[in-house]
This record gives C-alpha cells, structure tokens and sequence, in this order.
C-alpha cells in the first residue's frame, strides 16, 4: 500500500470513530472543535444561527482547511489532513443526503422536524474532503507539543484564591 491509501485509510478510520474534529480555515483563527459525520467519503458539517459557529474560520466553497483527529484511546492527536471545502446547493441530492445523516447525529435539536429546512434558509452545510497527504500522523509528527496559549477571555483568571474557598494544605 503507498502512503497514499495508508493516508485516506486513516483519515477514514479517525473521522469515522470520532465524534469531535478540530477543524482550521486558511486564515489566522485557531482551530475549532466540530461535530460531524463521515458520509460519502468525507467529513460534513453544519453551522450557523442555532448550531455551531463556523465564523472566523474561513471556510469558503473550493477552499483548503487544515482538519486534525484525535485518537480514541490516548485522546492525543492521531491525524492531520488538508481536505478541500465544498457548499453544495441546498435541497441538491448530495446536501439532501448529507443532511439527512446530520440531522441523525444532532444531538437535543428543539425543532429535530424542522431542521432540513432551517439549515437549508440560515445555515451552512459543508463537505470536508481529504486531499493530499496527511501532513502529520504516526511516525511523522512535528517537534514539540503543539500546545497554543490560552485566548484572551473574561474567563481567564490569574488572581489570587478567594477567601472563602478551602485549600488543601500540602504534605511535608
């Protein structure tokens, strides 16, 4: 077998088993986590208004995003692949039944009836397919960790530990 179809093998095998991909458009953003399905051969996914945000990440219809898998036992990065972004039309045969597979894994919809035709008016349905080489995989992992600094957020805190909250003392 060529790397090659070791490559797709594997891309394949960690979209399929994955419930979560990390998914970077060709800009500056950082990576964002997804869910998705693996369906005709590639990974789709769905964002907008009432689903998960795909803004800031630059995924436009031809273009190139940069997709990361994670391994199901160690939970460490297995894969990464560039894969080539498609829009396909809204109610085309391939988006119908893209969709129809979407909406089998969207989780606590609050209109699950009404989902192929809100995506269809205000979201965005999209095909991930891989393309090229995988540029990281076992064997063939970069130096370093890979690890960012945190984002800037409210959330982020560096003060001390409040008063009322108990600590443990340390064992001599």
């Amino acid at each position: 077998m060529t790397t090659s179809l070791l490559d797709a093998a594997l891309v394949e095998e960690t979209a399929k088993k994955s419930s979560l991909l990390w998914v970077r458009g060709p800009g500056p953003a950082p990576a964002r986590a997804l869910w998705h399905v693996w369906h005709d051969g590639a990974v789709w996914v769905v964002g907008g208004p009432g689903e998960q945000p795909l803004e800031g990440l630059e995924l436009r219809d031809g273009g190139i995003a940069t997709v990361t898998a994670r391994s199901k036992d160690s939970g460490g990065r297995l894969v990464v692949w560039p894969a080539r972004v498609s829009e396909p039309a809204a109610h085309s045969p391939e988006w119908t039944a893209a969709v129809a597979e979407l909406r089998g894994k969207r989780l606590n919809a609050p209109d699950a009836e009404e989902l192929p035709a809100r995506w269809a008016a205000d979201c965005r349905v999209l095909r991930l397919a891989h393309e090229g080489p995988a540029t990281q995989r076992p064997e063939a992992y970069p130096e370093g960790s890979g690890a960012e600094p945190p984002r800037p957020s409210a959330a982020l805190t560096r003060g001390g530990v409040p008063s009322g909250l108990p600590v443990a003392r340390r064992r001599r």
